[in-house]
């Protein structure tokens, strides 16, 4: 394959470069146009993990269709760990990278910054660090978390009625804001409608082993038995909703919880009445999109692909609408 330079800007306020891209020699692209370029692609969670392994097969999907030469990272939802593993992609000279945001604006900056100086394209999925790509460009694929926590609260209020006094229970990941605005969305809005709320903190590792979080949340349910509902920092814990349930005397439909995000296990805990409403953010789309994009900035020197993607809402009403796909690691 010929190569030649284009000169692009891969957002439109960044400085144009020069960059040797991988060019096609006609405009049916073929079956592996992405072949030369390769890539690293962060999953964020465990292997095995539910959401990360949505993601995981949207990237995977997006790996064969274009046949681009990419690798998935796994980093258990550590960001120390996304940061180290970065900093091999980096010093690999891969040409592409597909990182998940939560490690947050300071801690990316200086490796945003040395994978620009190489040449290597950037860009971002799930959690967005917008200083990081205003100075350094990449496209963001992923939910606008702030809106999408008020966004699940304002449901929750209209669903169930909820009044001024009535209790929640708010799990928000505290050490991370860029992470945590999604659910300290959500605390806002039940706090503006007169609602009392207790934070509990969602440490990062509950979604590599959310059984750790039943007792926290057993704990917090023992002291404010007049909760009304609890509000799940991701699918991954909302997994263990039953658990959470069980574990502090509640049966179906007792207590309500709602979060983000599908699974089996959440369709599941739908059936049996323990998960109530959940915000979808289709993290499919965060792994095959980010794959695409990188590819076509390499390959067609096209800019990046910004893109929203949160859903909807499923809800008692209508989860069996999802359910095939949720079950299928699709939704």
């Amino acid at each position: 394959m010929k190569f030649r330079n284009i000169l692009i800007s891969i957002m439109f306020f960044i400085p144009l470069s020069s960059i040797t891209y991988a060019a096609p020699s006609g405009q049916d692209l073929g079956a592996n146009w992405c072949s030369d370029v390769k890539m690293h692609f962060y999953a964020g969670g465990p292997e095995a993990g539910g959401f990360a392994g949505i993601v995981a097969a949207g990237a995977m999907n997006a790996i064969r269709d274009t046949g681009a030469d990419a690798e998935i990272i796994y980093s258990e939802w550590d960001f120390e760990k996304m940061v180290r593993q970065l900093r091999e992609s980096v010093g690999l000279g891969v040409d592409a990278i597909a990182m998940m945001g939560h490690p947050g604006d300071e801690a990316l900056m200086p490796l945003a910054k040395q994978a620009a100086e190489k040449g290597i394209l950037m860009t971002y999925q799930n959690v967005d660090p917008s200083g990081v790509r205003a100075t350094y460009g990449g496209g963001y694929v992923g939910a606008n978390l702030a809106t999408q926590g008020k966004a699940l609260a304002r449901e929750a209020i209209r669903q169930y009625g909820f009044k001024a006094g009535d209790h929640a229970i708010v799990m928000v990941p505290l050490g991370d804001y860029a992470r945590a605005q999604r659910e300290d969305g959500a605390r806002i809005i039940f706090e503006e409608h007169g609602m009392t709320v207790t934070v509990v903190d969602g440490d990062p590792k509950y979604a590599s082993d959310p059984n750790m979080s039943i007792p926290i949340f057993s704990a917090a349910l023992a002291a404010n038995p007049e909760t009304k509902v609890i509000v799940h920092s991701g699918s991954d814990i909302m997994n263990v909703a039953e658990g959470i349930a069980k574990a502090s005397g509640y049966g179906p439909n007792e207590l309500l919880q709602i979060g983000f995000d599908t699974s089996p296990q959440i369709m599941s805990a739908f059936e049996k009445g323990y998960v109530h409403l959940t915000s979808d953010q289709q993290p499919f789309l965060q792994g095959y999109l980010p794959v695409l994009s990188l590819c076509q900035t390499a390959v067609l020197g096209t800019g990046a692909i910004n893109q929203d993607t949160g859903a909807g809402f499923v809800d008692t009403n209508n989860y069996q609408a999802v359910k095939a796909l949720a079950d299928a690691g699709l939704r």
